[in-house]
C-alpha cells in the first residue's frame, strides 16, 4: 500500500496469446498459489495491464467454508452489478499486509472480458465468487479495499481483530 502503481488505472491488453501474456499468467498463477490466495491482479506484481486471475477449482485452505470458484483468467474486465443488494464481509489483501476490514460488495454481478486467447467470457455470479472478482478488478482501476470501507471500527490488524487465530496475508 502506498506504491503508486497500485493507484493507477491499468492499460487494456491489446494482443492475446502472446509469449509475454503467457509468462505474465504463469507468474500470476505461481504467486497466487504460493500465497494460497483467492486471486491476484497484474498491478500487484508490478505489471500495468488489465489482467486478473482468481479461483482454483478446488477448496482453498485459507477459505475452507467458501464455495469453489473456477480458476479464471480475466482480461480487460467489465463488471456490472445485478440489483442493488450488497453484502458485507471480511477482506484482506497481499498489497495491504496484516490488515483486514469489513468491505461492502455487490451481492450479484455480471462480468465480461476475455481469456488469454482473446475468447470472450460472460458470467453472472454471486456470493464469494462475486466478491473475489470485484476485489481483483478493483486493482485494475486503482482501488484498494480500504478505499471501500465505510465503518472504520471494523478495520484493523488481523492479529488484533482475530486473536489466537493463525492468519496469513490474503487477497
Amino acid at each position: 500500500m502506498g506504491d503508486p502503481r497500485l493507484l493507477r488505472v491499468a492499460k487494456p491488453v491489446t494482443e492475446f496469446d502472446t509469449d509475454v501474456l503467457h509468462l505474465l499468467l504463469k507468474d500470476l498463477l505461481d504467486t497466487m498459489h504460493v500465497a494460497n490466495g483467492a486471486g491476484l491482479a497484474a498491478p500487484q506484481i508490478g505489471e500495468d495491464l488489465q489482467v486478473v486471475v482468481f479461483g482454483s477449482g478446488e477448496p482453498n485452505p485459507r477459505y475452507p467454508d467458501a464455495p469453489i470458484v473456477p480458476r479464471t483468467v480475466l482480461i480487460n474486465p467489465v463488471i456490472t452489478p445485478i440489483g442493488e443488494e450488497e453484502q458485507l464481509d471480511w477482506e484482506g489483501c497481499l498489497s495491504v499486509p496484516g490488515l483486514r476490514a469489513m468491505v461492502p460488495r455487490w451481492s450479484k454481478v455480471r462480468y465480461t472480458g476475455f481469456d488469454i486467447y482473446g475468447d470472450p467470457i460472460d458470467r453472472t455470479v454471486d456470493g464469494f465468487h462475486a466478491r473475489v472478482v470485484q476485489h481483483e478488478c478493483d486493482h485494475l482501476w486503482g482501488k484498494l479495499y480500504p478505499m471501500r470501507v465505510r465503518d472504520f471500527s471494523r478495520f484493523g490488524f488481523t492479529d488484533v481483530l482475530f486473536p489466537g487465530i493463525a492468519q496469513t496475508e490474503e487477497d
